[in-house]
């Protein structure tokens, strides 16, 4: 091989791995081989205004398209503004590849401007972090990053990557990065073994998350429940593992609050646990989430996530698509004829129950849309109505998340994403990813008035690139699900109610969504009122690149 310096051949590394976008923001130290982008029309560098909206494109790109995405990133202080993101794609399992620089290892010991340890900052929040110390290693270090990110469970990796070490030559070879197979089934063996803990059981539920999604495990999730006759409750569930209309589909579990959780959980006699771990929530249980005796089997391609915080009866190290195709057979092998019959008769009500409450929820709509009402049922029906059925929609709307779901149901999987991790502003950031995933389809992000300006630049990205994109600012005028969770705090600790804090409200002075999108070259209309929707949707969709509609979903503390 050709030596050549080491800023060029992580692009021809990049370039034999059919990378297509590198997110970022550029910085002094990364100048070397950014400036050889020129040489790889290629790879096209999407250009962020700060580095929290590259790591929140590069996340919603992965997420989409389920492959390793580049994000670059500018030494210890562009890593620090991207460390939120960073946390988000790490929780969401975004295979992401970071590339950050830094001005070089002759450096270390001057404690220098801008030096910082990039790998100490980054381990919390990544799968692998590592330094680049040696040319000759650059490749090798790059396709091991890119094999860990992309190698269930996925997450985000960091590459630092020292100016002077990528100014020098190497004479590796930039080859395609190997990948391992991970498409395991348990053998027969433990799969009856699971069958026979579960097969009694009265009252079963499964708690499933997005390494279902992952495993594209869909299908064989929604006919296990249907054999077993179970509840699919979603814990870490923020792509579609099972259709939202699917009539063993229950809900949520507490994101939030455990004893929510548990009041699900506890009131089952049998649990399949596949693809997350028991339970992910901000203030979880610590003990008593099932009830005593009842027998729990976990499925995950992440051994960590196998009894990480309590105690399972079986745990099977495997690919959740083929180990749930197996255990639906063992299952209907071992089930009794009087827990087939529950089964069945489950499923047959359950199919009625859910379709009754999808009419009782339209009805409601068709209730709420008088002209002095809130726009959001009339704009959401409208959005429905007008969308394309293969449309995408990036979900950040948060506490109008629920509107949104109702009228834009998640039933195909790579059609919805949602927010996780508890990072605000990847919602205008995330649609832009997708759509560069999705260059033909019509993608949609919804974000809140709180969320979207902690991204907001993300606009000029969109009309910069012409990234046609559609975005929805649900505009409450506060922090609404602060003042929804507070409630509940009050609650849990006998607090009388009162009034809420004032720095939840973000209506002094109010934003003007419609002039800020303008000045960043987006063009944008505001929604208050019923009438407004249909002209503001037809719009929307119609206009060939970005567009934003500023609607408002509350009137703040008027």
């Amino acid at each position: 091989m050709v030596s050549r310096p080491a800023r060029v051949a992580i692009l021809e590394q990049l370039r034999a791995d059919g990378v297509r976008y590198m997110f970022g923001n550029p910085g002094t130290v990364e100048q070397g081989f950014l400036d050889e982008l020129r040489n790889f029309p290629e790879l096209e560098y999407v250009l962020a205004l700060q580095e929290a909206t590259a790591v929140g494109m590069a996340d919603g790109h992965a997420r989409a398209t389920r492959t390793p995405t580049v994000c670059q990133l500018h030494t210890g202080v562009g890593l620090g503004n991207g460390i939120g993101m960073l946390y988000q794609a790490m929780r969401g399992h975004a295979p992401l590849v970071v590339l950050a620089g830094e001005s070089g290892l002759r450096y270390e010991a001057m404690e220098a401007q801008m030096a910082a340890d990039l790998v100490g900052m980054a381990e919390p929040v990544t799968k692998w972090a590592t330094r680049v110390v040696d040319p000759e290693s650059t490749l090798r270090i790059l396709r091991r990053a890119f094999k860990v990110a992309g190698t269930p469970p996925y997450g985000p990796v960091l590459v630092v990557l020292p100016a002077d070490v990528m100014d020098r030559d190497t004479a590796e070879a930039a080859v395609p990065t190997s990948y391992p197979v991970t498409r395991s089934t348990p053998d027969a063996a433990a799969l009856d073994r699971a069958a026979e803990l579960l097969a009694g059981a009265e009252h079963p539920i499964v708690v499933a998350g997005d390494g279902v999604h992952f495993a594209q495990a869909a299908e064989e999730l929604g006919r296990l429940a249907e054999v077993w006759g179970a509840e699919v409750w979603g814990a870490d569930w923020a792509e579609v593992n099972l259709p939202a209309e699917h009539p063993a589909y229950a809900g949520q579990l507490g994101h939030m609050f455990g004893e929510s959780s548990r009041r699900v959980t506890g009131a089952a006699d049998a649990v399949l646990i596949v693809g997350t771990y028991a339970l992910p929530e901000v203030y979880p249980v610590l003990d008593g989430v099932f009830a005593e005796g009842t027998p729990v089997v976990h499925i995950d391609l992440d051994s960590d996530a196998i009894a990480k915080n309590f105690p399972v009866d079986l745990g099977l190290v495997a690919d959740p698509r083929r180990a749930l195709a197996g255990l639906t057979a063992a299952l209907q092998a071992r089930m009794s004829e009087e827990n087939r019959v529950r089964a069945f008769e489950w499923l047959r009500r359950r199919s009625v129950e859910r379709a009754r409450e999808i009419e009782e929820a339209r009805q409601v709509d068709e209730a709420t849309t008088a002209p002095t009402a809130l726009p959001t049922t009339a704009f959401l029906r409208e959005l429905a109505r007008q969308l394309p059925e293969d449309a995408v929609v990036f979900d950040e709307a948060l506490t109008a998340s629920p509107d949104v779901l109702r009228h834009l149901p998640p039933n195909r999987p790579g059609h919805w994403f949602q927010t996780r991790g508890g990072s605000l502003g990847v919602g205008i950031p995330g649609a832009l990813g997708a759509q560069l995933a999705f260059p033909d389809r019509t993608v949609v992000g919804f974000t809140g008035d709180g969320g979207s300006m902690y991204t907001i630049q993300a606009l000029w990205t969109a009309a910069r690139h012409g990234i046609g994109a559609k975005f929805v600012i649900c505009n409450n005028s506060s922090y609404k699900l602060l003042e929804l969770n507070i409630e509940e705090y009050w609650k849990s600790q006998a607090i009388a109610a009162h009034e809420q804090p004032e720095i939840f409200d973000l209506s002094r002075p109010a934003i003007d969504f419609v002039g800020l999108a303008r000045s960043l070259g987006v063009p944008a209309v505001r929604v208050d009122k019923p009438d407004q929707v249909q002209a503001a949707v037809a719009e929307a969709l119609s206009t060939e690149g970005p567009f934003l509609i500023d609607l408002v979903t509350g009137r703040g503390r008027e």
